[in-house]
């Protein structure tokens, strides 16, 4: 089932169905984006400008606490996919519970997989599918002294 641009594994593989049977190029990304700020609008309109339609794959709630640590994610799942999918270069996103979009990846066969410039391209989670499927895999810059860490020393008086 989907919501506005929330979308379940299924309803999404089906739009992907759709998009590939239209000709247009889905650019795959994901993360926690907990605390949404500049840096990440950035990165996610560099993502899209990469192909037709944006999919991004958030992180639920206990794969954030997991991956992050105790008190995060600071803002639950159904909120940071309501934020993102509200964004004009988002298209599609669709929660996942585990520590990695393996699964999601495999699934959607996106046709470019993007990540942020602080992950080595060897490692980027995905990366043989959607090689071996002849896609891409791109990594973006970060935005210099914008992160969630960031913002939550500076929410607590804390210098970064």
């Amino acid at each position: 089932m989907s919501v506005g641009r929330v979308f379940d594994l299924p309803s999404l593989v089906n739009q992907r169905a759709a998009w590939r049977k239209d000709g247009l190029r889905v650019v795959f990304t994901n993360g926690c984006f907990d605390l949404l700020h500049a840096g990440h609008v950035r990165y996610l309109n560099a993502a899209r400008s990469l192909g037709d339609r944006l999919v991004v794959g958030l992180n639920g709630d206990a794969s954030v606490a997991r991956l992050k640590g105790a008190g995060r994610p600071v803002t639950p799942e159904a909120e940071r996919a309501e934020v993102l999918a509200a964004l004009a270069a988002v298209d599609a996103v669709t929660l996942f519970r585990e520590d990695t979009p393996l699964a999601l990846v495999e699934a959607l066969s996106p046709d470019v997989l993007v990540k942020g410039g602080d992950w080595a391209p060897e490692s980027i989670v995905g990366r043989e599918h959607v090689l071996a499927a002849g896609g891409r895999v791109i990594t973006i810059p970060l935005v210099e002294g914008r992160s969630t860490t960031t913002l939550l020393r500076r929410a607590g008086g804390s210098r970064p």
